[in-house]
């Protein structure tokens, strides 16, 4: 539930995913549930492989094919995170 609390807290921002197929999908952070299905609005695609996707505005990515989540550098707080992180291990044990 850390990084399903965490990516509410981005909708809005602008976000790339990087899926596993090497597609990478920048675009505005639209929302986010609990298995991590990100939603994404004013999509734009850097790759020339997948020609049919540079039209493509808005999508939904299904969580298990994301590889990566490239956050905006301004909006990543490393304190609070490890202070979630922490609390969290700690009511697992």
């Amino acid at each position: 539930m850390l990084f399903y609390s965490y990516f509410k807290t981005l909708v809005g921002k602008e976000v790339t995913v990087e899926l596993k197929n090497d597609l990478s999908i920048t675009g505005t952070l639209h929302s986010v549930d609990q298995y991590l299905n990100i939603k994404l609005s004013a999509t734009r695609v850097a790759s020339d492989k997948f020609p049919h996707m540079m039209t493509v505005r808005n999508c939904f990515v299904r969580g298990s094919v994301v590889r990566y989540v490239l956050l905006p550098a301004g909006s990543v707080d490393v304190e609070l995170l490890h202070d979630a992180t922490r609390r969290e291990a700690r009511a697992a044990a």
